[in-house]
């Protein structure tokens, strides 16, 4: 007799959690995966990729490609965007089958240099062929290093344009707010970058991996970014007692830069312990209508963890963003507007 599906065995199959992967794309990428190894990332494999296979031999991860062995042959692209793009193509076949086989996978590069920069919209582009949602993470550079070299500027601008393009999850880190922590060393200062996106990744990664009273899963994850064009993501905690504060710490507190549409869509995921009441639930409901002034599409999901706990935390994709909304973020301060969600 036909297995009707519902034998331990079926069910197990199919209840098994998605299959991530957390990729750094030239230097910066593989050196920020690095870290967010170090912190922990259960469940979640690690892979570099690059065109340098001197900098692949000291990056401690799981998993290692090597682009363009033909092209390049192992020593880098020396900032020459189409040179990595040759390169793609030459290792396109081996590099989809090695991260097509995941349903998640973040792909993290600094942009202003080559491999990242050309890498990010590439495997973009060619992962959404697939069933596998990709995740693009920038890290933007210093002001500074942008105003020296023009040359840059329009390559970080080109990157970010084409994944703009593209729409969907797109998380940007600029350097440019770790001047908050500018007594800090600058190894340190990265770290504090690298543990926010942690943060942001293992909350991404916690809430579609577990089932909740109110779910959101992968599936809801991907309708959600089908509809709302391009996204962003935004964690934050508070003490069970200022839930009404919640999504003020969240944006208040965020190393990313984006501007929120004056109704953006929201999927919105609170946790909590056993002591999580109603009443705290419709504050932060509350709150959420109000800071994104009635959000043109709203989805709210809510897990109970089995213990009392005393802080709760949100996960939120903003969708609906403005194009530039992201090159905006590479302007001198003086020069930009404030932030729509601050």
């Amino acid at each position: 007799m036909d297995d009707d599906g519902g034998s331990a065995e079926t069910l197990n199959a199919f209840a098994l959690s998605p299959s991530i992967a957390v990729v750094g794309l030239g230097g910066a990428g593989s050196e920020a995966v690095q870290d967010l190894v170090t912190l922990g990332l259960p469940g979640a494999r690690a892979i570099a990729v690059n065109t340098d296979a001197m900098h692949l031999q000291r990056v401690g991860v799981e998993e290692r490609i090597l682009l363009g062995r033909r092209e390049l042959r192992g020593r880098g692209s020396g900032g020459d965007r189409e040179a990595v793009l040759r390169a793609a193509e030459e290792s396109r076949e081996e590099i989809l089958r090695r991260l097509a086989r995941f349903e998640l996978v973040f792909l993290l590069a600094g942009l202003g240099g080559g491999t990242g920069s050309a890498l990010l919209p590439f495997l973009s582009r060619e992962l959404r062929s697939t069933a596998t949602l990709p995740v693009p993470v920038v890290f933007l550079p210093f002001h500074l290093e942008l105003e020296a070299n023009p040359t840059r500027t329009e390559n970080v601008e080109r990157t970010i344009g084409e994944l703009e393009e593209l729409g969907g999850l797109l998380l940007a880190l600029a350097n440019e707010k770790l001047r908050r922590f500018d007594s800090l060393s600058i190894h340190r200062a990265f770290g504090v970058r690298n543990a926010y996106l942690h943060g942001l990744v293992a909350s991404l990664v916690d809430m579609v991996d577990h089932p909740s009273q109110l779910n959101v899963d992968l599936a809801s994850l991907k309708n959600h970014l089908r509809q709302s064009g391009l996204s962003t993501l935004v964690i934050g905690e508070e003490h069970i007692s200022e839930p009404g504060r919640l999504v003020h710490q969240a944006l208040a507190d965020s190393l990313l830069d984006f501007r929120l549409p004056e109704h953006p869509s929201a999927l919105v995921h609170l946790e909590g312990g056993t002591n999580l009441t109603l009443q705290t639930l419709d504050a932060v409901w509350r709150e959420v209508r109000e800071r994104f002034r009635e959000p043109g599409r709203l989805v709210f999901g809510t897990r109970i963890r089995p213990e009392p706990r005393e802080v709760i935390r949100l996960t939120a994709v903003l969708g609906g963003l403005r194009p530039r909304t992201v090159r905006e973020a590479l302007r001198p301060s003086s020069d930009r507007q404030p932030l729509a969600a601050t």
